[in-house]
């Protein structure tokens, strides 16, 4: 017991007994067994259970006698054996230089290790790594009975308490140590015990010892996974290895089988480089849990990282080789996405005559890279953050040429064969389920791409005939994806409150305008998003559903079933709503009930396709709206434009000339009153100017953007239904009487808006300029 403790209790000598009777049962099994290896795989977990600790670690001695090296590891598994130097550096190294056991209660806490020795520290890397959180440590060394060498170390882990380990646990491990060292002794031997997944294959007779470590140093040396090596050169089957990883993990193996089925809704979330680089892929879903693929089950199993994709699960872990985890990746992830288009397109032979059409039989392996091809184009198109693909066949010999809508710009990609044309069509309009006969007139369809790829998206398909007996095609990509929140949608401070006291209104009208491709939608789902909680009842009606949000309640538009906007807008206020969100306001009944439902107490959304808010105004009491019901209803009208963003990576900034500076400042300043353009001005030096001078950013270009820009950001115009404003619209005002009356209410117009954000440095005057024209 140690120094200055109380006497023991009753308890803790009742404690203290039955501590030393499962030792004795353990030191018993220890001494009756001839092989060393056998016996400390076995009890592994004997000595987690008899400290009531989370994990065991026996560390021995090298051949130079500098390192210490991780032979057994209970509970948790780091990425790769350990090696640590005999030095302070670690806890585990400290006792083998010292040869004194150490009891932590805290790792973390430099002060409790100082008292040990000023150099001693915890090694963080593993809990780093594995996201497993080290507390308690208890630690010993392992000494010859005789020789007084030092034979290795052993180590408990975090007591499952979450308390220190106790006196007993401390005298408990030195007997345990001594009875080691005895039978490590009598046995003219250190510790052998099992050092990697693979010596399974030993055991087995598969392979001598000698060359599994000559195979290890073999794909040491090449710098490739010695699985490789093992079945390549010694000629081991997967499932041999398969088995081995079962033994050495407690875990089920599982081997690769050709024809399982794609679970596309495990994979929605999940990237073919993530599932590479974590070496973990879900299988499928049954009545026992999900079902997980790993090479390392326990390194994935205390990391949680299953179980926060997929929370509502249950985890069923199998363990499975490299060569036969890259089998099932590549079966789920493979189709479509394998090589390049270059090499796809080589791999097509001429299977159709100049005229594209199919010059007889064509073979299957041709329409297989055919499909790979559109697949590929597809992923490629979706990977970049294309908007839009574009397909653009020309008559006779010449050839399909694809480009990329990419931040608002259309970039070439690939051309394509002219003796594909047609068989490229025909590819998209079955995706798409639409009649491959019909050339003549224009079709509309929606691809599902994901039962034909990996990825969860939906591309809407447009096709056009065009000149010389030609189908133009336009695909646009709807990814699905999470709402923005509302403050990371690039609004100015100053707008971004304005339009929450609009929008936290009870009821009301609120419009965002803007052309197509302007990110309308976008700024609808981040402010129903604002807006979504539990107590509010919210239905939307888009046409298509891009964004998906929890505790939404969604309606696809679809005209041809007679569901048009109208009509789900009246379905909607028998719902009992909150709010409503309508995907577009484009003739006068959607507008008129629009107002109506805000008029009866709901807060009511939706788009337009005008250039500027007082704009829409005019425009929607020109449909014959009554300006006194639409004056009441009005909250505000968000108009938006999308500028290209500067690359943050190479763009250079300077101190602009007086001329540059001042002829920016007066295009600021161009729409409002003369009484207010030095306010106007002052106000941007305040805000923007550092000792009197402003830092201006010019594109450059680099590897990772588009002749200096990538990505883009929203120019905003906020108009708010002030006094002022619904009196002029009662009034029938012009659109300049409306725009002065928003500027003395603060509104900033697009072009000020974007103006602001040039001297923020996110883009240039002349993408403002761009987007901004009248």
């Amino acid at each position: 017991m140690n120094a200055g403790q109380p006497s023991a209790r009753p308890s803790d000598v009742d404690l203290r007994l039955a501590f030393f009777q499962k030792l004795q049962a353990v030191t018993t099994k220890i001494h009756a067994t001839s092989n060393l290896d056998e016996i400390m795989l076995d009890l592994g977990m004997e000595f987690c259970d008899l400290f009531n600790c989370d994990r065991f670690t026996l560390y021995a001695m090298d051949h130079q006698k500098d390192y210490i090296v991780s032979k057994v590891k209970t509970g948790l598994t780091s990425f790769r054996d350990l090696k640590l130097a005999i030095t302070p550096a670690s806890i585990a190294g400290y006792v083998a230089l010292t040869r004194k056991t150490v009891n932590l209660a805290d790792v973390y806490d430099q002060a409790e290790l100082e008292r040990y020795s000023p150099e001693l520290r915890f090694q963080q890397g593993v809990d780093q790594r594995t996201g497993y959180r080290t507390k308690q440590m208890l630690v010993a060394p392992l000494i010859a009975v005789q020789s007084r060498e030092l034979l290795g170390v052993v180590q408990f882990i975090n007591n499952r308490d979450r308390v220190p380990f106790s006196s007993i646990a401390e005298d408990g491990v030195k007997e345990l140590c001594e009875t080691l060292s005895v039978a490590f002794s009598q046995r003219l031997k250190p510790p052998q015990m099992v050092r990697t997944k693979y010596d399974g294959l030993v055991t087995e007779a598969m392979i001598s010892a000698q060359e599994l470590e000559q195979a290890t140093r073999t794909a040491r040396a090449r710098e490739v996974d010695i699985e490789d090596v093992l079945i390549d050169e010694y000629e081991i089957k997967p499932a041999a290895i398969g088995v081995s990883l079962e033994k050495h993990f407690a875990v089920p193996y599982e081997h690769f089988r050709a024809d399982r089925i794609k679970p596309v809704d495990l994979l929605k979330n999940l990237k073919r480089q993530y599932v590479e680089e974590s070496g973990w892929i879900p299988l499928e879903e049954n009545k026992d849990g999900l079902l997980v693929a790993a090479l390392d089950p326990e390194r994935v199993a205390h990391t949680h990282i299953v179980n926060q994709i997929f929370p509502r699960a249950k985890p069923v872990y199998r363990v499975t080789s490299h060569r036969e985890f890259r089998q099932m990746v590549e079966l789920f992830f493979g189709h479509g996405d394998s090589g390049s288009v270059g090499d796809l397109l080589s791999g097509m032979d001429d299977a159709y005559d100049e005229d594209g059409e199919a010059s007889g039989e064509v073979s299957e392996a041709v329409e297989n890279e055919l499909v790979k091809l559109l697949n590929k184009i597809i992923i490629d198109a979706y990977r970049q953050g294309v908007s839009d693909i574009h397909i653009e066949p020309l008559p006779g010999k010449g050839k399909t040429g694809i480009r990329f809508r990419k931040d608002g710009t259309l970039v070439p990609y690939i051309e394509i064969p002219a003796s594909y044309r047609s068989a490229l069509v025909a590819r998209v309009k079955i995706m798409c389920d639409l009649d491959i006969s019909e050339r003549r007139k224009p079709q509309d369809g929606k691809i599902k791409f994901k039962k034909y790829g990996p990825l969860d998206i939906e591309l809407r398909v447009a096709t056009i005939p065009s000149a010389g007996g030609v189908e133009d095609i336009v695909m646009r990509i709807l990814a699905a994806g999470e709402p923005i929140p509302l403050d990371k949608l690039g609004v100015l401070p100053f707008n971004l409150e304005r339009l929450r006291a609009t929008i936290e209104k009870p009821y009301g009208l609120f419009f965002v305008c803007g052309p197509t491709g302007s990110g309308k939608t976008t700024t609808l789902h981040s402010v129903l998003n604002y807006l979504n909680t539990p107590d509010t009842k919210i239905w939307t009606a888009e046409d298509p559903v891009e964004i998906t949000q929890k505790g939404l309640r969604q309606v696809q538009v679809n005209r041809k079933a007679g569901l048009d906007f109208a009509t789900v807008m009246r379905a909607f206020l028998r719902a009992d709503p909150d709010i409503i969100m309508v995907g577009e306001m484009r003739d006068k009944e959607t507008v008129a009930m629009g107002i109506e439902a805000s008029l009866t107490g709901h807060l009511v959304f939706s788009t337009l396709h005008t250039n500027s808010a007082p704009e829409s105004i005019v425009r929607l009491l020109d449909m014959g709206m009554d300006p006194f019901n639409f004056s009441d209803a009005l909250l505000g009208i968000l108009a938006q434009r999308l500028a290209k963003r500067l690359c943050g990576k190479c763009k250079q900034a300077y101190e602009p000339p007086e001329s540059e500076l001042q002829a920016l400042l007066n295009e600021y300043c161009e729409e409002l009153p003369d009484g207010a353009r030095a306010a106007a001005v002052t106000g941007l030096r305040q805000r923007y100017a550092k000792d009197g001078k402003f830092t201006l950013y010019r594109a450059v270009g680099c590897d990772d953007c588009n002749k200096g820009y990538k990505g883009r950001i929203g120019l905003h115009e906020l108009m708010t239904g002030s006094d002022k404003v619904k009196k002029l619209l009662q009034e029938h005002a012009r659109v300049a009487q409306l725009l002065a009356a928003a500027l003395e209410d603060g509104m900033l117009t697009l072009k000020m808006d974007g103006i602001e954000k040039v001297l923020l440095g996110i883009t240039d005057i002349k993408m403002v300029r761009a987007v901004c024209i009248k």
